[in-house]
């Protein structure tokens, strides 16, 4: 099967489990943001729960397919259709030769999921599909898609045909562990963190969540040695900003951390968009 994107939407990129084990060289683990609706993608068609996937964000792509296979589309409810109906969500569904994918607004969410049964003919480095913009020098930089591109899969007959039903309601509050500098922030500041809601920014991308609404004073008022950072790391800037990291954020950071979201609450942050709030609870 090919897939050819006569409009590439926002920003759709090929993603998959990441780069885990390169941290200590500067690099990002990257790789799907939402990674349950990732693994579920891939399960609907008979991949590896791992295998690349399409990650789609908030506009989605119009696609013309070339032959044919099992495709399946999780996470975010981006209004998909399949040659001008309803594409179903968290399904098997067999495309043909000549089939027409779109999408429409977003009802729900951030980040959709595209797969392809079968194996991706794709570019790899260090073992994985992800494209990291945010190095000095992009990496992978075809797998970002644009406009014109086509993406080939090798499929393979899949006999199951799988509906999931999903729970859609939007996690707007999330539990945090105390980061390195918890102890740092006055109690009073930690008080306006925990009792209080912040609007996600438009300025929100794969790097991190920025968040509209400051931190009052005082706040720690040190330069630190720059030190680790993961997905989820809870980062306060001297202005009161409270930036939450993403997958494709550097590995070491200067601002201090006040707190870091658990790793159960992460693919429902991939899901937040410019304008939702979000709370947090120790």
């Amino acid at each position: 099967m090919r897939l050819h994107f006569q409009k590439p939407g926002m920003f759709t990129t090929i993603q998959d489990a990441g780069r885990l084990g390169y941290q200590d060289f500067g690099v990002p683990i990257g790789g799907a943001l939402d990674r349950a609706a990732m693994q579920l993608a891939n399960l609907l068609v008979g991949n590896a729960v791992f295998e690349p996937v399409l990650e789609i964000t908030l506009l989605g792509p119009s696609i013309q397919v070339e032959g044919s296979g099992q495709i399946a589309i999780t996470g975010a409810h981006l209004s998909p259709m399949l040659n001008g109906l309803p594409f179903p969500m968290n399904a098997t569904v067999q495309i043909a030769n000549g089939d027409f994918i779109e999408f429409g607004i977003a009802v729900h969410g951030c980040r959709a999921y595209l797969s392809v049964g079968g194996e991706w003919r794709v570019e790899r480095w260090l073992g994985s599909t992800s494209p990291l913009p945010s190095m000095r020098e992009a990496l992978l930089p075809n797998n970002t898609i644009r406009k014109g591109a086509s993406l080939k899969v090798n499929t393979r007959p899949f006999p199951n045909t799988l509906k999931i039903e999903v729970e859609t309601q939007m996690k707007m509050n999330f539990q945090v562990m105390q980061g390195p500098e918890f102890d740092l922030f006055a109690p009073d500041v930690i008080g306006h963190f925990f009792s209080n809601k912040f609007k996600v920014s438009a300025a929100a991308n794969r790097m991190g969540v920025r968040l509209e609404d400051s931190l009052p004073g005082p706040l720690p008022n040190l330069e630190m040695i720059s030190s680790g950072i993961v997905p989820g790391t809870v980062q306060v800037t001297p202005s009161g900003q409270v930036i939450v990291l993403l997958a494709d954020a550097q590995t070491t950071g200067g601002y201090p951390r006040i707190a870091n979201i658990i790793s159960a609450d992460l693919d429902a942050l991939a899901q937040l968009k410019p304008g939702d709030t979000v709370g947090f609870s120790l």
